[in-house]
């Protein structure tokens, strides 16, 4: 088992059937397509961006098996197993290493808010000694906005000291790239093995300028192809032409709320509106905002171009 490539990943967007449940099937489709023509180096589903916390327990507890059957390497899937309850996550992570997938990608308990730091490490802690393998590496969650569950730098290096390698890396979502840098600096970041990974393309080089791993992305559902091309750019005019592409389809994608919007363009991409559908409490576009972004996404194009 090898620790999570560095990269460029999508946040993958999760399909539902009609009675509500994943439709795994389609979603492992969906992320060979994010793995070949999609331009990504990795993908994390049941994350954010993949409606993970409205997806049932039982299609969770399923899908790392169902990634297996289907031959997705495991260095290139970070698994969201993060749960309020932690014997839930310590079940969805070991689902992941059982099927040879041992990345995982944690939110904090997030139903009682601003916990301590040590209810947090207590957290996290009872995940890797319940778990028990060494082959685990764990990918903190930091998602302040929407899990009032903020991550210290002192509760991550408390956990690095007492688990090493198992604590591989956090995904830091705040969207403030001075708390990148403050998760960078007290860890070493990719210097010392710890991968930190903002959650914005448009933080592409200034992130890989401090020692970042990589962006882990919800809009690179869509534009993980330019994130690429910026991010083999050689420095200079044709990086700097690069990253303005990646900042405007990244603003462009932040004017709607972005599962919904993803999931429409993906319904385009693909001609299968069974794309839209969302997990309650969460909806679709709607007509108006649908129109604004298929405009946008024109305007978008033809600039590239």
């Amino acid at each position: 088992m090898k620790k999570a490539r560095r990269g460029i990943y999508a946040a993958a967007i999760s399909p539902f059937n009609e009675d509500g449940s994943l439709n795994s099937k389609k979603l492992i489709s969906y992320c060979q397509h994010l793995l070949t023509d999609g331009g990504c180096d990795g993908v994390a589903p049941t994350g954010t961006t993949g409606e993970g916390t409205s997806v049932a327990m039982a299609d969770r507890l399923r899908l790392p098996e169902a990634f297996a059957a289907a031959g997705i390497e495991s260095d290139r899937v970070l698994f969201g197993t993060g749960a309020p309850a932690s014997g839930d996550c310590v079940a969805l992570s070991r689902a992941a290493i059982d099927a040879g997938y041992n990345n995982v990608l944690v939110l904090p308990p997030y139903y009682y808010k601003s916990p301590s730091d040590e209810g947090l490490y207590a957290y996290f802690s009872n995940l890797v000694e319940k778990i028990a393998n060494d082959n685990l590496r764990v990918y903190l969650y930091h998602i302040p906005q929407v899990s009032a569950a903020p991550i210290s730098t002192a509760v991550v290096n408390r956990l690095r000291a007492a688990f090493g390698p198992v604590i591989a890396g956090l995904k830091d979502s705040s969207g403030d790239f001075e708390q990148t840098r403050a998760f960078v600096e007290a860890t070493g970041g990719i210097s010392d093995e710890f991968d930190v990974y903002p959650s914005s393309e448009s933080m592409l080089w200034e992130g890989l300028s401090i020692g970042t791993a990589g962006i882990i992305s919800g809009s690179t559902n869509a534009f993980a192809v330019n994130v690429q091309i910026a991010r083999k750019a050689p420095e200079g005019p044709e990086r700097d032409a690069a990253m303005e592409a990646v900042r405007n389809a990244r603003t462009m994608a932040s004017k709607y709320p972005l599962m919904a919007g993803m999931k429409t363009l993906e319904a385009w991409r693909s001609a299968d509106d069974s794309w839209l559908r969302m997990a309650p409490p969460l909806v679709p576009l709607s007509d108006e905002q649908k129109a604004g972004l298929r405009s946008d996404l024109d305007a978008l194009t033809s600039t590239a171009t």
